[in-house]
């Protein structure tokens, strides 16, 4: 199976392994998860009948600190997408140098078709199922593809109840009234503007007349779409899983007043509405295929894995390419997009926010702490730019592209972090 995310997930490994010599031990270390947890979770169904929902936890490697890592709930959620998460993880903590390790959690659901009632069951159906697995120094999951603060509450209360204590450390990703972090919202979002400010910088690009299409409009494609925006960047084309929006001038528009209609109207159409006025001329329905392939500045896929692959990536005329999504890159299509000289920033960086800013969270829970918004966003933004430097500074000096960049700073932080424990 060519696009098959863990082999994906492999192929970068040894990739980046064999630039800077790594140890075979090491290697071998890395290519396996240290546990993997599965189960079925039975929830009682509004209609009476019970239904079993396969649940997912793949605990990767903690030589670096706890397991940590979201929990998506997906129809196609399963142990290979979930192992390669989890293993993207381990990577993406060690290039923004935060103390985790890496964990992946899932259940395969369509969340969309249960009631609040059944979801809330199924949210506490899988802590129950892996709770001694999980805690603040153990395992600390977060919020991923269609989960949220709510969701995290829920399963707050529920580790909470099973341990006997209220522990807010042992989730990320909470409600403010449950301990959650000021700016965790919007910090993948903002992560992700602040590595494109960063990249226009390198590859000498005015931001006014820098195009930019987003595909993925949820949390993250939202908030990174509105950053740029607000920036003055021109956000011409937006899509989800329905389809998109195309401005034909390329003037740009606002994702919130996208948001908006989309809300109203359930998909994102071919009219941009503004308030009451709705521009209908000058706006075009497109596909997500199409918006992947239109000639913009900077392309930010913001949804699912393995959108961009050797089928397409030929076609692809973007500059640079800004992973917001985990894994949307196979690496057949690295390998063409590297021929084609784009620069592609990588998912292990670019989208490194969500999980910096759960770590100030973990941090404020521990300490007894409450930070600001503007305090955490301020703690963010020279993490992201040091680490954007630290990256492109590797990929200049061993000639290399950035996602092996990336890779390669990580595995030598995680190595030394095995070393130093004589595993």
């Amino acid at each position: 199976m060519a696009n098959n995310p863990y082999e994906s997930a492999m192929t970068q490994l040894k990739r980046a392994a064999k630039i800077i010599n790594l140890e075979p031990y090491i290697l071998d270390i890395l290519k396996r998860p240290v546990r993997i947890l599965e189960t079925g979770i039975p929830v009682k169904m509004d209609d009476g009948s019970t239904k079993i929902f396969q649940a997912y936890r793949v605990q990767y490697n903690d030589a670096r600190g706890p397991f940590k890592g979201g929990i998506r709930f997906h129809p196609s959620a399963d142990l290979d997408e979930v192992k390669a998460l989890a293993f993207w993880m381990v990577i993406k903590c060690a290039v923004v140098n935060v103390p985790f390790g890496g964990s992946k959690g899932g259940i395969t659901v369509e969340p969309k078709s249960l009631s609040l009632r059944e979801l809330q069951q199924l949210s506490r159906g899988w802590v129950r199922a892996f709770a001694r697995y999980l805690g603040p120094k153990k395992d600390v999951p977060a919020p991923d593809v269609y989960t949220n603060p709510t969701i995290m509450g829920w399963m707050a209360d529920e580790f909470g109840q099973v341990a006997g204590e209220w522990q807010p450390a042992a989730f990320t990703g909470k409600p403010i009234a449950l301990g959650g972090s000021q700016g965790r919202t919007e910090a993948t979002g903002h992560g992700g503007f602040l590595v494109v400010e960063a990249l226009i910088k390198k590859l000498n690009l005015n931001k006014e007349r820098t195009t930019v299409a987003v595909q993925g409009f949820g949390n993250v494609g939202f908030y990174v779409a509105k950053k740029l925006h607000d920036a003055g960047y021109s956000v011409i084309a937006l899509s989800d899983s329905k389809g998109g929006i195309l401005d034909k001038r390329n003037h740009g528009m606002d994702p919130e007043n996208v948001m908006r209609s989309k809300k109203e109207k359930g998909l994102i159409g071919g009219c941009y509405c503004a308030g009451m006025v709705c521009d209908c001329e000058n706006y075009q329905k497109i596909s997500n295929a199409e918006l992947l392939e239109m000639e913009v500045d900077i392309l930010i896929p913001a949804a699912l894995e393995n959108v961009i692959t050797a089928e397409n990536a030929g076609r692809i005329k973007a500059k640079a390419i800004v992973e917001m999504a985990n894994g949307p890159t196979t690496p057949e299509a690295d390998e063409i997009l590297r021929q084609k000289k784009i620069v592609v920033v990588p998912d292990v960086l670019a989208n490194a926010g969500g999980v910096t800013v759960s770590y100030f969270e973990w941090v404020q829970n521990n300490t007894g702490e409450a930070w600001k918004r503007a305090e955490v966003l301020d703690k963010l933004k020279p993490i992201m730019e040091n680490s954007f430097e630290e990256i492109w500074g590797v990929s200049i000096e061993k000639k290399i592209d950035l996602r092996t960049a990336a890779f390669a700073l990580a595995l030598q932080r995680i190595a030394e972090a095995i070393k130093a424990r004589g595993l």
